[in-house]
């Protein structure tokens, strides 16, 4: 009796337990969400879903912006303390720019031909692992105000919804946010007094303000100085400038290293800064300018609270529009500048294909594809370290080893490559008579040949773990999405392709030589130049024996080279160009 009261006692108890630590499982299964899908639409019938990555912040989901930014098709570049990312729906390519601990994404084209524009964010982005975060929501307003194009988040459903086929209606969005290329520099608030310390009995009044720097500004019609300070507020004076075109600034109860804080400045309106301890306690600045006391139009000072500076403003009556003129000019060269280093050809990204427990296509007498495309990988690498020394190389494998396709081009994008040369051997069923090599570039298949190739290279995809899972959704679709995505690099991958192709050449190819498209998974996701080059067919014979020779192994590489270094010297020769024509 005892026993059966206590099992009616303990089993409900028992299935409360069981469903409190269920519960409390889903519970923490929510609160460590790492991920939300995003619906891509490009247009009528034509899309995707895919994964972003992110993590959570109690209540908030915090997007990983660059996998938002993958997952939309948009490049980005990320060196720790900024983040840009680039798009290039029109005839325009525009980048969006977030900074540590800043509230403002700046947007401008690359080219200038677009004013800039400076969206405030609700919050600053988050910056750690390597990674840009903002909440989901304020995520999906920067790139709709960004993009002209709507992008929502649904808290409901735990989705975004991304419509990228065309501009949303309210276009005028594209302006929000724009600065004029002739906004003036942003008048100074009115000259405001700090409060007097007297009659304050505490050590802030006591102890001496330390003035620690002193930084200027210099602007098209003058000159913002600041002394910045630590410790309390201090009364100041501020004396305009004298026959001698000296200003002074006076602060009582102040200190500061003489030595370190006397400065001269070799142009602009302040010639030089003298600081000198007054026997009264006070720390004087005599400030000696470039230009006559005639032609200073106003002069100011102000205490700036928020960060405890002391501020005076300096405008001197100039020209001003043709200062303005030439300090665009100077930017805009300074911009294409960096924008010449940014795409110089300095990283190259080297895929041999296949691998590992994946042979790739073998040939009649057992030539293994991987082995073929390994040694002309090496071979490619070494004349690039050879001839252009300040060129990286990048290998997705260095030795026979099995290397997921998605991961490759992960690869590719994460250590900064500006072209991505994936190699390879074909191989047809039944027809031993065709040869010759093939270079591919992304996009829809145009033949049923390229079709084939396509699929058999995309084939290794069954040799994954959770392959299923990996490549969900992985369609035809799939293909025209992702060569939408490399929209951005098809002219230079087509043309990459050509400069290969015409060195690869070689007699009694007959397999219609020449540039084709098809979608490759392996091209799918390199945010660069990309080409997919066949070197021949093992299921020739004399063209096995060709690619098992270790000579012409290397003749292949030589060659891929040559139509690299055609390339590049046309490229980096019209980013030159670019950059001259603007002087």
């Amino acid at each position: 009796m005892k026993d059966s009261l206590s099992r009616q006692f303990f089993r409900p108890l028992g299935l409360l337990l069981f469903f409190v630590m269920f519960a409390s499982a889903a519970l923490a299964e929510n609160s460590g969400q790492d991920a939300v899908f995003l619906r891509v639409a490009n247009g009528p019938d034509q899309g995707y879903t895919i994964k972003v990555q992110g993590e959570q912040s109690g209540e908030l989901f915090l997007a990983d912006i660059g996998s938002l930014a993958r997952a939309m098709r948009l490049g980005s570049v990320f060196d720790g303390r900024r983040m840009q990312i680039d798009e290039a729906f029109g005839s325009t390519v525009t980048s969006c720019i977030l900074t540590e601990k800043n509230n403002f994404a700046v947007i401008g084209s690359a080219a200038g031909d677009s004013p800039i524009r400076v969206l405030q964010l609700a919050s600053a982005p988050v910056f750690g692992r390597d990674r840009v975060f903002l909440p989901v929501d304020q995520a999906c307003r920067m790139f709709t105000l960004w993009l002209g194009r709507q992008v929502r988040y649904n808290a409901r459903t735990g989705r975004i919804d991304a419509e990228l086929g065309s501009r949303w209606p309210s276009a005028s969005l594209q302006s929000v946010g724009q600065l004029p290329d002739d906004a003036p520099p942003p008048k100074s608030p009115e000259p405001s007094a700090p409060a007097p310390d007297s009659g304050r009995d505490s050590s802030a009044a006591r102890e001496k303000t330390v003035i620690d720097n002193i930084r200027i500004q210099s602007l098209a019609n003058g000159a913002v100085i600041r002394f910045s300070a630590t410790g309390g507020t201090r009364n100041a004076s501020f004396l305009r400038a004298d026959k001698s075109n000296n200003l002074y600034l006076t602060i009582e109860n102040a200190t500061g290293n003489p030595a370190r804080l006397a400065k001269n400045y070799p142009g602009g309106v302040v010639k030089s800064i003298s600081p000198m301890p007054l026997d009264s306690g006070a720390m004087q600045f005599t400030i000696a300018l470039n230009i006559p006391s005639s032609s200073i139009k106003s002069s100011s000072f102000r205490y700036d609270a928020a960060k405890n500076d002391y501020v005076i403003s300096v405008m001197n009556d100039v020209d001003v529009e043709a200062i303005h003129m030439t300090e665009k000019e100077r930017r805009i060269q300074e911009r294409l500048s960096h924008d010449v280093d940014k795409w110089k050809l300095d990283a190259v990204v080297i895929d041999a294909g296949h691998g590992g427990k994946d042979p790739g296509a073998i040939g009649i007498t057992g030539t293994r594809e991987k082995d073929v495309v390994l040694n002309i990988a090496r071979d490619l690498g070494m004349f690039i370290r050879q001839k252009w020394p300040e060129v990286k190389v990048i290998y997705t494998r260095k030795e026979d080893r099995f290397i997921p396709l998605k991961e490759r081009g992960q690869i590719a994008n994460r250590y900064g490559g500006k072209v991505f040369i994936s190699i390879h051997c074909n191989s047809t069923a039944g027809n031993r008579k065709v040869r010759g090599p093939e270079v591919y570039i992304l996009g829809p298949h145009k033949t049923q040949a390229a079709l084939n190739v396509a699929m058999f290279e995309n084939s290794v995809i069954t040799e994954e773990e959770n392959s299923n899972e990996s490549y969900k959704g992985f369609s035809d679709e799939y293909l025209i999405m992702s060569s939408m995505a490399q929209s951005a690099f098809a002219t230079q991958s087509t043309e990459l392709a050509q400069d290969v192709l015409r060195r690869l050449g070689r007699d009694g190819s007959n397999n219609g030589l020449g540039v084709r498209q098809a979608g490759f998974m392996v091209l799918w996701t390199p945010s660069m130049p990309s080409i997919l080059v066949e070197t021949g067919y093992l299921s020739n014979p004399a063209e096995e024996k060709l690619l098992r020779d270790r000579k012409a192994q290397t003749g292949v590489a030589y060659a891929i080279f040559q139509g690299l270094q055609q390339y590049r010297s046309a490229y980096e020769s019209r980013m030159a160009v670019s950059s001259r024509a603007v002087n």
